[in-house]
Order: structure tokens, then C-alpha cells, then sequence
């Protein structure tokens, strides 16, 4: 194959495991330019462009190309016009020289920044994040198997590596395996080709740790659930932890044997539910903190409200205003991250009200001065009508958490956010607030 041919089959293996925000931001610039039975030459727009690559997606590019090649191949990265040069890993910082390196393990592929100090806990993720920290610290005694199931994107993987890091962390001489469910199919039939099963064997059940991310895709194979059968219980009846990951529960694994499903729930099952605009928010924020960036609370608001449940999109929106900034040098503001998530999300139409009049229109409604609502009283015939006034310009006007709280007198977004829901929980019961928000939408103009 010719690198044209060679990179746009590494794109398919990679678009399994990158949204298509990555793919579009930090992919489709990269330009194959050149190739021979030793290596293939990459072509990337800028430098910080590659010191990118390389810190977040290296290991990835570079298992991407060892499947479609079926051979270890070496990378020469292209800069522009400069020279070019063979695949570094990322530099180390200052602090990490100190640091215990863990020994070289087959299927050892931890992404460093899926740790547990970089997860953000909400009320969807709790139990399956207190769950994994037990069993990092508990290997084999606590919840063993854990299973973890959730729709993607919602940090199954982050958590599921977060238990190696940990464990390696504290004991560096662990024999910790991470396998996605598609490469140990992959290096299962390479294997049963090869005739060297036992090898295979060797490399998960003489294991202190065995994490398998997304069991469902073992559906209707039936050599690889007989393997995996059969090393599940070798590890079990050794007390070695099993950690596997799914999008359903157990019970709901079509096409996976009964004997599986079954042992997969001998320990502990945790799920993960899509996370609130709160838990969203502080995720932008950990995140953009982790870059070395400023995030304002506008724009987090922005990108939470825009994206639906799924965490790896969120995070892809970021990485993209992140990479804007960084190749136009312009400072990352709301409509910096709009123009740059244009053709990425639907951004809504220009607002027909704004936030001035209904505040002034909800004044009006229950004879409170104007200056009230902006102010921090917290006395009920004052806090209510602010509720309302904060539930209209969220609901009718499509304002953000963080444009209504500022506009409220500098209020903070978990204000707007709590005002919202109790108005809303309001709503199902109260007549008397159901009137009133529906006068008021008549007294704006809201249809």
C-alpha cells in the first residue's frame, strides 16, 4: 500500500476510538508523505500541532498503523518545510522526574491523564467512581469482577485506566493489562493463525490486573467468549481483578453466552448516567486547567448547553476552541468558540428577548422595584419572582446558566441553575406559578 492508502486505513482504526471532533481537529490535517517497508513519513501544519499529536495521541497512531500494517512501523514526523524527524514521546515535566517508571507490560497502553485526580464526580458517576477507587486499593478482595456500563462518552474509559494508574502508582511492579475488547479479538485470531495460543494465555492470566473496555462488541464471537471464559476464571479462582466495561447491563449483552453474563455479575455492576450541566461545566473546567488555559464561565456554559450526554464530545469542543486559540492567537471569548464550532453544532438563531426586558416585565407583573431582582435580597416576595424571571430567560429566551446569574447581579451559574429547576418542579404542582409564567410569556411577547 502507498501512505495515501496506509493513512486513511490507520483514519478507520483511529475513528473508533476518537469522536469525529478529534478526527475533524487533529486528524484530517495530518498528510500522508511518504512511505516504505520501514516507516511512513507524516506531514503536520505546525509545530504545536505535532508536540500535540504526540502527547495526547501518540500511542494511538502508532497501534493504528501496527494493525494495518501487521508490523511495527516507524513514523517520520514532517513540519511544514522542516526536516523530517522519527516519533519521540512526549517530553516529561520538571516534576515527574522523580517518578517511579512502572515496567514495560504487553497491552500496557494508559492514556497519563485518565487518573482519578483528573475525574470529575457528579452525581451520575459517584458510585461507579467510589467503586473503582475500591478496587484500586483492594485488588481481587472488593468487587471483583466490577462492571462498569454506561453510554459512550460518559468516562467508563477514563475510570477503567484510572484503576491502573492507581495501582501501578502504588505498587510499580504490578502486572496491570489494559485491552480494548477489539484488539484482544484482533490478537486473538492473530494468534490462533500464528498457532501460539499459549503465549497469548501467558500475556492476560498471569495478570495481577485485567481491564477489558467494551465487552459488547464480543457479541456473536463465540472463540473469543470461549478464550475469555476460560481466563476469566483462571484469574478469579487466583484472586485477580477483573475489570470490564459495557454500554448495557449484563442481562442486556445480546449474543454474549449466559456463563458470561452471569460471572460478570458475581461482583459488583456500577453504571454511569450522562452528566448534569453542572457536572459538565466543572469537567470543562478541570480540563482547560489540565491544558493550561482560561476557560470563561460563558463559554463553558456555551459548549455544556450545546453538547447532549456524551463527555468525549464535550471534551472534543474544547480541544478544538483550544487548538483555534492557539493557531489564530486569538483569546478563547464566546463568539471565538461559536465561529469555531459552527459547522460542529447548531448554534440557536439571535434571541427576540432579552434578559433586560423580562426582568422588567416580571417586575412589573408582582410590583417589585426592577433593581430588586438584580439585587441580593433573599425575602420570598423578592427570591420568587427573581426565580421566575431567571426560568423565563432560560426557557423562552435560550440564554445560558452563565448570562443569566451575571445578569441577576453577578449571581453564580449554580444560582441560575437551582432557580430553574425548583421553578420547573414548581410548575407541575403550583397553578398559581402556572399562571403566572404563562401571563408573563403573553406580557413579553413569547409565544
Amino acid at each position: 500500500m502507498d501512505s495515501e492508502a496506509i493513512w486513511k486505513n490507520c483514519l478507520n482504526v483511529i475513528s473508533a476510538h476518537v469522536s469525529p471532533q478529534h478526527i475533524a481537529t487533529w486528524f484530517r490535517p495530518i498528510k500522508p508523505a511518504g512511505a516504505n517497508a520501514t516507516h511512513i513519513e507524516l506531514e503536520v501544519p505546525n509545530r504545536f500541532f505535532l508536540e500535540w499529536i504526540k502527547e495526547h495521541y501518540l500511542p494511538l497512531v502508532e497501534e493504528a498503523l501496527r494493525q494495518v500494517s501487521k508490523k511495527e512501523v516507524a513514523i517520520l514526523w514532517k513540519v511544514g518545510d522542516e526536516p523530517a524527524t522519527k516519533a519521540a514521546a512526549p517530553k516529561k515535566k520538571e516534576k515527574e522526574k522523580d517518578t517511579v517508571k512502572a515496567p514495560k507490560q504487553a497491552g500496557l497502553n494508559l492514556n497519563p491523564k485518565y487518573i482519578f485526580e483528573n475525574f470529575v464526580v457528579g452525581k451520575a458517576n459517584e458510585f461507579a467512581h467510589a467503586a473503582c477507587s475500591a478496587v484500586a486499593n483492594h485488588l481481587g478482595s472488593k468487587y471483583n469482577p466490577l462492571f462498569i456500563y454506561g453510554c459512550v462518552g460518559l468516562g467508563k474509559t477514563h475510570l477503567l485506566q484510572a484503576i491502573g494508574h492507581k495501582v501501578l502508582q502504588a505498587n510499580p511492579g504490578s502486572k496491570v493489562c489494559y485491552y480494548t475488547s477489539e484488539r484482544f479479538v484482533n490478537d486473538f485470531i492473530n494468534y490462533v493463525s500464528r498457532q501460539k495460543m499459549s503465549e497469548f494465555r501467558s500475556r492476560f492470566r498471569n495478570v495481577d490486573v485485567l481491564l477489558i473496555d467494551d465487552i459488547q462488541f464480543w457479541a456473536g464471537k463465540e472463540g473469543t467468549q470461549e478464550e475469555f471464559f476460560h481466563t476469566f476464571n483462571t484469574l478469579y479462582e487466583n484472586h485477580k481483578q477483573i475489570v470490564v466495561t459495557s454500554d448495557k447491563f449484563p442481562k442486556d449483552l445480546d449474543r454474549l453466552e449466559e456463563r458470561l453474563r452471569s460471572r460478570f455479575e458475581w461482583g459488583l455492576v456500577a453504571d454511569i448516567q450522562p452528566p448534569d450541566i453542572e457536572t459538565k461545566m466543572a469537567i470543562l473546567r478541570k480540563k482547560s486547567k489540565v491544558e493550561g488555559v482560561r476557560l470563561p464561565d460563558d463559554v463553558a456554559g456555551f459548549l455544556a448547553e450545546v453538547n447532549g450526554s456524551n463527555v468525549r464530545e464535550l471534551e472534543g469542543f474544547l480541544n478544538r476552541i483550544i487548538a483555534v486559540s492557539s493557531l489564530t492567537n486569538k483569546e478563547i471569548d464566546l463568539s471565538m468558540a461559536k465561529e469555531a464550532l459552527k459547522h460542529l453544532v447548531k448554534v440557536k438563531e439571535e434571541k427576540v428577548v432579552t434578559i433586560d426586558e423580562i426582568q422588567k416585565a416580571v417586575a412589573s407583573f408582582y410590583d417589585i422595584k426592577y433593581s430588586d431582582l438584580k439585587s441580593k435580597r433573599r425575602h420570598k416576595n423578592i427570591a420568587l419572582p427573581r426565580q421566575i424571571a431567571m426560568f423565563i430567560a432560560r426557557e423562552y429566551g435560550g440564554f445560558s446558566f452563565p448570562e443569566i446569574g451575571s445578569s441577576f447581579g453577578g449571581k453564580d451559574h449554580s444560582t441560575a441553575i437551582h432557580a430553574c429547576k425548583k421553578i420547573a418542579n414548581e410548575l407541575k404542582e403550583n397553578q398559581d406559578i402556572r399562571q403566572a409564567v404563562k401571563s408573563l410569556k403573553q406580557n413579553i411577547g413569547i409565544r
